[in-house]
C-alpha cells in the first residue's frame, strides 16, 4: 500500500474530473473455488478500488459523495469466529483511517446511501461490473438488471479513471520496476530448466511458484507451450521435444498488484535451426522497430502497422507471401501471420483497465478501432502515446493450420499468400517476443533493469551457459 496522501490525492483528483454525484467503487468479494468456505487463493481485489482505496480485504465498498465532499469505507467487521480461523485484522474504521477516509459504515448503510441519492435524483456513478455477485448487489441497490449494467455504468467515471490510471506516477513506475525483477526470474528459469523430456506442465508450475514466492501471484495464467501458434496455449502434460520451439508468456504481480508481462520463444534444445531463425529474426526486427518508434505523440496503431509491414515483407522474402505490402495490409493479409494487436496498456491489471472497456482505454475520439478486419479487431491499443504510459511491445508470427486451411478454402487474400508454401509451415508453431515499455519525455525505455535475452545469439548463449 502507498502512503495515505497518495490515496487522498487520487480521490481528490477523481472528484474534480467527475464533478458531481455519488461515486461507488466496489471491492471484490471472496470467490469460492468449489464450496463456500474454500475460496480461490490468493484473494484479488478489484484494481480500481485498489487504486483509490488501497485496501486488499474482501467485502469492501468505497463511496465518494462529491457534492457533500464526504468519503466512506463500507464493510462489515469480522467476528470472533473468523478471528479464530484467520487471526485478528484491522477494523473497517482503522482501514479507512489508513487511506485518509474519515468515515466508515457497515454494509447495510450502502442501501441507505443509495436510496437517499436516488430520492434526490442524484447521479450514482459506478464502473462496469465483471463479477456476478457485484451485479446482483448493484441490482439490489439500484434496481438495474445485470444485463443493463454495462450500458448504465458511468462514462464520466470511466473516462476519469482511464485518464488517471493511464499515466503512471514515479511510485507506480518503481512498483513496475520491482515486479519486472520477478518476471526476469520466471523467464530465465524457464530457459534454464526446459529440455527434452521435461513436461510443459512442470515448467509452468515452476513459473507460478516463483511468482507466488516473490510477489502476490501470477499476473495471468502462464502460457507455456510448444504450440506457440495457439495464442493462449496453457501448459499441457506433453513432453518438450528436441528440435521444437517453446513459447513462454508469463508475468507476476507484486504485493501491491502491479504487473509484469513478457514473452520469449526459444528452442527446447538451446539451438535455433536456420528455418526457425528466418522467422525468429523477423519478429525481433518488428519488436525493435516498435521500440524505436514509441514516443509521446505517436499513434500506437501506426506502430502496430509498422511492425506488420516488416513481418509481411520478411514473409515475402521466405516465399510465404507476395504482392504489394501496403495493399496486403489494407486487405488484412498480414493477419495470417499476426492475428493480434501489437500491445496493450499495463499497470495494476496486466491488460490495464480492460474491464472498463478497451474502446475507452486504448482508443479515443481521434483514433477508433477497426472492428471489421480480422486481426486488426484485436488491437487493444491504438491511440497516441503519452509520457507515463506503459504499453507492451509484442509482435509475433504464427502458423495456424486451421487458419491456413480456412483462408485457402475461401480464397481469402489469395492474391497475397502462397498457400502451398504455407502448408510446409503447419508444423512450425509460433513465435512471440514481448517487453514492457515506459513512454518517457522524448522516447521510451524498457521496464526492468535486467533484459531477458531475446536476440537469437543471446538466447543461445544464455541457455548454453545456464543449463
Amino acid at each position: 500500500m502507498f502512503s495515505k496522501e497518495t490515496y487522498i490525492n487520487r480521490r481528490a483528483e477523481l472528484k474534480k474530473l467527475v464533478k458531481s454525484g455519488v461515486i461507488i467503487l466496489f471491492g471484490n468479494n471472496e470467490s469460492p473455488a468449489n464450496c463456500p468456505a474454500n475460496g480461490y487463493y490468493p484473494f484479488r481485489q478489484d484494481s480500481s478500488f485498489l487504486y483509490y482505496f488501497g485496501q486488499q480485504r474482501d467485502g469492501l465498498v468505497g463511496v465518494i459523495d462529491i457534492d457533500e465532499n464526504t468519503e466512506t469505507l463500507i464493510g462489515n467487521d469480522i467476528d470472533i469466529e473468523d478471528i479464530v480461523w484467520f487471526g485478528s485484522v484491522d477494523t473497517v474504521h482503522d482501514m479507512a483511517s489508513q487511506v485518509g477516509v474519515n468515515n466508515s459504515a457497515p454494509m447495510s448503510a450502502l442501501k441507505t446511501i443509495c436510496e437517499k441519492a436516488l430520492t434526490k435524483n442524484r447521479k450514482i456513478h459506478f464502473l462496469p461490473p465483471y463479477r456476478s455477485d457485484i451485479k446482483i448487489q448493484i441490482f439490489d441497490l439500484l434496481n438495474i438488471h445485470p444485463d443493463k449494467q454495462k450500458e448504465a455504468a458511468s462514462l464520466d467515471l470511466i473516462h476519469a479513471v482511464v485518464k488517471m490510471r493511464s499515466v503512471k506516477t514515479e511510485e507506480e513506475i518503481a512498483e513496475l520496476e520491482q515486479v519486472a525483477t520477478i518476471g526476469y526470474e520466471m523467464h530465465t528459469t524457464a530457459m534454464k530448466i526446459s529440455r527434452p523430456g521435461v513436461t510443459e506442465k512442470y515448467v509452468g508450475g515452476q513459473l507460478i511458484g516463483i511468482a507466488n514466492s516473490f510477489g502476490s501471484m501470477v499476473s495471468f495464467p502462464p502460457i507455456f507451450s510448444q504450440h506457440g501458434e495457439i495464442m493462449h496455449g496453457i501448459p499441457s502434460m506433453a513432453e518438450l521435444k528436441d528440435g521444437r520451439l517453446v513459447l513462454c508468456d508469463c508475468g507476476a504481480e507484486n504485493m501491491n498488484h502491479y504487473c509484469s508481462d513478457n514473452t520469449r520463444t526459444f528452442p527446447v534444445n538451446g539451438k535455433f535451426t536456420q528455418r526457425q531463425l528466418d522467422v525468429y529474426n523477423a519478429v525481433v526486427e518488428a519488436h525493435d522497430k516498435a521500440f524505436e518508434m514509441s514516443k509521446p505523440g505517436v499513434k500506437y496503431m501506426d506502430v502496430h502497422f509498422a511492425a506488420c509491414r516488416i513481418i509481411f515483407d520478411r514473409m515475402k522474402e521466405l516465399g510465404l507471401a507476395k504482392g504489394n505490402t501496403d495493399d496486403a495490409l489494407a486487405a488484412g493479409a498480414h493477419a495470417m501471420f499476426l492475428p493480434h494487436g501489437l500491445g496493450h496498456m499495463m499497470g495494476i491489471d496486466v491488460h490495464d483497465m480492460e474491464a472498463l472497456g478497451q474502446i475507452y482505454v486504448g482508443f479515443d475520439d481521434e483514433t477508433r478501432p477497426n472492428l471489421e478486419q480480422f486481426g486488426t479487431n484485436c488491437l487493444r491499443m491504438g491511440r497516441r502515446l503519452q509520457e507515463g504510459f506503459v504499453v507492451t511491445d509484442e509482435p509475433g508470427i504464427y502458423f495456424i493450420p486451421d487458419l491456413i486451411d480456412e483462408w485457402r478454402a475461401k480464397k481469402h487474400c489469395a492474391e497475397f499468400l502462397n498457400f502451398d508454401k504455407l502448408d510446409e509451415y503447419k508444423d512450425f508453431g509460433g513465435i512471440r517476443i514481448e517487453d514492457d515499455l515506459l513512454i518517457t519525455k522524448d522516447d521510451c525505455r524498457f521496464i526492468g533493469e535486467d533484459r531477458i535475452p531475446y536476440h537469437a545469439k543471446d538466447v543461445e548463449e544464455y541457455i548454453a551457459n545456464n543449463r
